[in-house]
């Protein structure tokens, strides 16, 4: 017999009923499976403005399986709309706010199960936090990605339309003509940035239903999957086995790092895959990325680092078909929402004829823009990878003790091994200027710093390192190393997250012009080329900066926030 919360909150609680009937409930609503529908639903942007039409498909799901749905919602902001400016310092600092909603509103009122809808950069990994914290059985909805536009048009190419204007290579029509074409339809913006990669991670950790991560958002296949969930969530209302901290383990996330790498995914994910973890108990750390990258294979052909728009993922046969290329080193034995092993989901999406639906989505797309790709262009076998060394690599040294992060399947092979001058910068606003004004040269490594999460909230250096890589000499020529981090569509011989950060004296702080860097992706080292002796002068001389924001959320934020190493996890101060 299951137990059903909702039903005990009721005895203990004589207001709850009527309160809830005000809201709308009938009588006969109450005692049903009361499941929570939270959603980061709003008019914030694309990945989000659509979600309500996917919380109704989910609500009747719910209802045709015996239960009844509540509508929660904490929409997020949109790291492109905020790219440049100020704005773009809430980004990080807003995960932790959604899933302390997540939490607040699961757990100020009792539900059986809930259902978690979300798309983008911060609102899949609060989610995904929120979920495993409130802990109840529940199934995450992936919200899907936006289609391609004309000239399969993807909003990740719109830094370099912008850089091209900046140095009159185009004209402000061709910059309006991208900008208006960009975005055709809601959904997660169309390459595998960090919206697209944690929507990947929440089917791959086995919270979403098999399939159902990133195929597009106005698929009515997505409806389906949305109603399907809202069914399977009121199946597991009170099963105590289907809660996510008894589905999700240590296999689990090592499943989803080995997907991370066959996609190349974006590396925030070094942020959000810990903080996930951090919610069971479990340490991931950039080092587990990068034991399990390496030799890994890489096998997405799918923008930023390949060819094809987002879209086309899911055509492809999505995560099942890249977790079928890499079986032999997955936990096929590791539990999923359906209830089944992730072995068991496989072999039933094979025999339902999943494939098969996906490849006439692919002949769609083909007749649409005429071209004739097969999935072995999307998703390549894994005899025949784009790549065998995974697609990130931690890099350490007297530089970054902690560890730094490159992508390196998206960094020119030129800079695999570099020796380069060192140009400060202690902005990215200054870094930014000097790049489009020509005053950064072949052979410097600019450093962006200060920017970290406790610098700024660890704001990404979007148009810096897009304004490097689409000049076709300074992005395989320089470096930028930063404490700050990237945007998941961000391309070139970029390296972040470099630990510690500069506010805490981190050997960054102390990098001075004209020192000589040496970088090594092969051999996963980060140096800057002086003596013990002289780093620890410097370290001497160093003094703290001045907090950027000394009141508001940012401040507080800033007080409590842990290293990009750990995932910017927050921690309550100790005391001296």
């Amino acid at each position: 017999m299951k137990c059903l919360i909702s039903q005990k909150m009721r005895a203990l609680a004589p207001e709850l009923d009527p309160l809830r009937i005000g809201t709308g409930w009938a009588p006969e609503d109450l005692s049903k499976p009361q499941v929570i529908i939270e959603s980061t639903a709003g008019d914030s942007h694309p990945g989000s403005g659509h979600l309500p039409i996917l919380v109704e498909e989910v609500r009747k799901g719910v209802a045709e399986a015996g239960g009844y749905g509540a509508r929660y919602a904490c929409t997020d902001i949109c790291d492109g709309e905020s790219q440049g400016t100020d704005g773009i310092n809430y980004s990080l600092a807003s995960r932790e706010i959604i899933a302390n909603m997540i939490e607040i509103h699961a757990n100020a009122t009792p539900f059986d199960a809930g259902v978690y809808l979300a798309s983008c950069d911060k609102g899949m990994p609060a989610n995904l936090m929120g979920c495993l914290r409130v802990d109840i059985p529940s199934v995450v909805v992936p919200g899907g990605t936006m289609n391609a536009g004309p000239e399969m048009l993807t909003l990740e190419q719109l830094g370099m339309y912008s850089a091209k204007f900046e140095r009159g290579e185009i004209d402000q029509d061709r910059l309006n003509w991208a900008k208006q074409n960009a975005c055709p339809s809601c959904g997660a913006c169309s390459f595998i940035g960090t919206a697209s990669t944690m929507q990947i991670m929440a089917e791959a950790l086995g919270l979403a239903l098999p399939g159902s991560a990133l195929m597009p958002a106005t698929s009515p296949d997505l409806l389906a999957y949305a109603r399907q969930a809202g069914r399977r969530a009121v199946e597991m209302a009170g099963c105590d086995a289907m809660r996510p901290s008894r589905i999700v383990t240590m296999d689990s996330f090592e499943n989803a790092i080995l997907v991370h790498a066959a996609i190349s995914g974006s590396t925030n994910c070094l942020l959000h895959l810990p903080a996930i973890a951090h919610e069971l108990g479990i340490e991931i750390t950039g080092d587990t990325f990068d034991r399990l990258h390496r030799g890994a294979r890489y096998l997405l052909d799918v923008r930023p680092a390949g060819r094809w728009p987002a879209e086309c993922f899911y055509y492809a046969g999505g995560v099942p078909a890249i977790m079928e290329e890499i079986k032999e080193h997955l936990h096929l034995d590791a539990m999923t929402v359906t209830g089944k092993t992730l072995g068991e989901n496989l072999d039933e999406l094979k025999a339902n004829g999943f494939y098969q639906r996906c490849q006439k989505w692919l002949d769609e797309f083909n007749a649409r823009y005429g071209v004739h790709i097969t999935r072995e262009d999307i998703i390549r076998p894994y005899d025949k990878a784009i790549g065998t060394d995974g697609s990130i690599a931690i890099l350490k040294g007297n530089l970054a003790p902690e560890g730094a992060v490159i992508k390196h399947t998206a960094c020119p092979k030129e800079m695999f091994r570099a020796v380069l001058r060192a140009r400060p910068f202690d902005s990215e606003e200054e870094c930014l200027a000097a790049v489009l004004h020509h005053e950064v040269e072949k052979g410097d490594a600019v450093f962006i710093r200060y920017e970290g999460p406790k610098g700024s909230g660890m704001p990404e250096m979007f148009y810096t390192s897009e304004a490097i890589s689409s000049d076709k000499e300074l992005g395989r020529s320089i470096a930028l190393i930063t404490d700050g981090r990237f945007s998941g569509a961000s391309t070139g011989p970029v390296i972040g997250h470099c630990s510690p950060e500069a506010v805490d004296g981190g050997p960054i702080a102390l990098v001075e012009e004209g020192d000589i860097i040496s970088i090594d992706i092969p051999e996963h080292k980060l140096e800057v080329k002086i003596s013990e002796e002289e780093m620890e002068a410097r370290r001497a001389k160093w003094q703290p900066r001045e907090p950027k924001v000394k009141t508001g959320y940012l401040a507080r934020y800033a007080s409590m926030v842990t290293s990009g190493n750990r995932g910017a996890i927050l921690e309550i101060p100790k005391e001296n």
